[in-house]
């Protein structure tokens, strides 16, 4: 593992009210470096936090964090950021940003079996693992732990092609984070859930690409066709990070200090059903 000091930051915390304001809060995000993890990293740290950035690759621009680069899914990744945050002193947020999806298109009958383990273990394992190596600390943190997990709204629209493995872990995760939410509340953490729908980052477009090849189709098709298997998206566009990473801010926050075990959407409208 390797570790990196942040860059200074001016009046962290500034322009954001009591309620919203992360000062003196101790926050990882787990798979921070880049795209969405690196959007709620600006978030926590714009507010006041005081924010680990976990992930496998250097981040392509600075980021208001220390860095641990590392591979999240990794066997040995929960005991190194447990002793991470031991010798931090603490931490009060933690945010699983890691997961996305890498199986081929063309249905059920186009993933194998090590397609299966590995959609679970980026989007699922991964984050039950981090969180038994990390809830002590957080339970510590006198009624202040909060943890957020990033779903998708596959977990309850799935796409059959390209993405159904995935959207069967996120449905798992979805279901873990709300037993982890009964279990924990009593010990002072809210665990809560933000699930985004399609989302204009760099995942997006290679999902596109692998359904154009699937298919025979042009890049731009291909994202038409994401649209399309989504029922439409009535804002008419997808969310970008930032907005996403404003979600994760407030959830964490004393802002939503009653929030315990819920999913919040950003989703742009797709999810049409009550």
């Amino acid at each position: 593992m390797q570790e990196n000091t942040p860059p200074s930051r001016p009046d962290p915390g500034a322009g954001y009210p009591p309620a919203l304001a992360l000062v003196g809060s101790r926050a990882l995000v787990v798979g921070g470096t880049r795209g969405l993890g690196a959007a709620v990293v600006r978030r926590l740290a714009a507010a006041g936090a005081d924010v680990w950035a976990a992930g496998r690759s250097a981040p392509p621009t600075a980021l208001p964090a220390r860095l641990l680069l590392l591979d999240a899914t990794a066997a040995e990744a929960p005991g190194l950021l447990a002793d991470a945050v031991a010798e931090a002193g603490g931490l009060d947020i933690l945010v699983h940003v890691v997961g996305g999806s890498s199986a081929p298109a063309g249905g059920h009958a186009a993933l194998t079996d090590a397609d299966w383990q590995r959609e679970l273990e980026i989007n699922l394992l991964t984050a039950v693992r981090i969180d038994r190596a990390l809830v002590p600390a957080l339970s510590a943190a006198t009624d202040r732990g909060a943890i957020v997990h990033v779903g998708s709204i596959q977990a309850r629209m799935p796409i059959h092609d390209g993405t159904l493995a995935y959207a069967a872990a996120k449905a798992a995760l979805r279901t873990y984070s709300k037993g982890l939410a009964n279990e924990l509340a009593p010990r002072g953490v809210r665990v809560n859930m933000v699930s985004p729908g399609g989302i204009e980052n760099e995942s997006k477009s290679a999902l596109a690409l692998r359904l154009a090849q699937a298919e025979g189709l042009s890049p731009e098709e291909g994202e038409q066709k994401i649209f399309d298997l989504l029922g439409g998206v009535p804002l008419g566009r997808f969310a970008d990070p930032d907005e996403i990473a404003e979600a994760v801010g407030f959830l964490v926050s004393d802002a939503a200090a009653s929030i315990v075990g819920t999913e919040l959407v950003v989703d742009g409208g797709t999810i049409k059903t009550v």
